[in-house]
């Protein structure tokens, strides 16, 4: 990478750090880094049409935008997310006896950023940090539920669908199926799809927004997960994912 480059990321870096203190015009912000007047306003161009800051017409004031506000908020809901969901996670795999994960969509790709383990033969399986195909595992079908169907074909067909088992769906039309059937059931499932005899179930949790933002699974040995013997393991999965999505502000509706 180029030292222009760089010093103008740098200068583009710094005018945010100026505008998150307080408001400024173009010649303030020029006299505050000592730079020339068509460099600060090629900065403030770019930055102004990306929305990282935006221009009051009347003052020719310069602020923090909306696009600052919205990285930060999904920085912090993580934050948060995580400290409101382990109380929560450990009670369930108390009460479940099974292996519980926390996930959040990022990339094209869901990310577990939380665990609770009951069987040591899923700590490769669920590393935290560990990303795992969308199309192939519960938590990634969880997490697509309300996207767009539209949004949610890009997204797979950006994705290569690489079958990792015998029973991992490797066409778009099935992983919409499973997403489709997800919406009626309120829960998806991953039917030993990454994993061989792996299977696990997945609900999701919401914000204030009734975004949904993570997704909660129960895994395990047996495809019972999400059979009609399975009800009462996705009952106490749904009552976690509900007290969870409260603490982060959401507000069940009557659908």
């Amino acid at each position: 990478m180029s030292e222009s480059i760089l010093q103008t990321a740098d200068r583009a870096l710094h005018i945010l750090e100026l505008l998150a203190e307080e408001g400024m015009t173009a010649t303030e912000i020029q006299k505050k880094l000592n730079l020339n007047k068509s460099t600060v306003h090629r900065l403030l161009m770019t930055l102004l049409n990306r929305e990282f800051v935006e221009r009051n017409e009347a003052t020719g004031i310069y602020q923090i935008g909306l696009k600052m506000v919205e990285i930060s908020s999904i920085r912090l809901n993580h934050v948060e997310l995580k400290t409101e969901a382990v109380p929560y996670l450990h009670q369930l795999a108390n009460k479940v006896n099974q292996s519980v994960q926390l996930a959040i969509f990022d990339e094209g790709e869901a990310v577990f950023i939380e665990k609770v383990e009951k069987y040591k033969s899923f700590h490769m399986y669920c590393q935290i940090g560990k990303r795992i195909p969308i199309y192939c595992s519960a938590v990634g079908k969880t997490l697509m539920l309300d996207r767009p169907d539209g949004e949610i074909v890009e997204i797979l067909k950006q994705t290569e669908l690489v079958p990792f088992t015998p029973n991992t769906k490797v066409s778009i039309e099935e992983v919409m199926e499973d997403v489709h059937r997800g919406r009626i059931e309120g829960y998806t499932r991953d039917e030993a799809e990454h994993e061989e005899n792996v299977y696990c179930v997945a609900m999701p949790v919401y914000d204030y927004r009734s975004k949904i933002v993570a997704a909660v699974s129960i895994t395990g040995f047996s495809d019972k997960v999400y059979e009609d013997e399975g009800k009462p393991v996705r009952d106490e999965l749904a009552l976690t994912c509900m007290e969870i999505s409260k603490r982060l502000g959401y507000v069940e509706r009557l659908r």
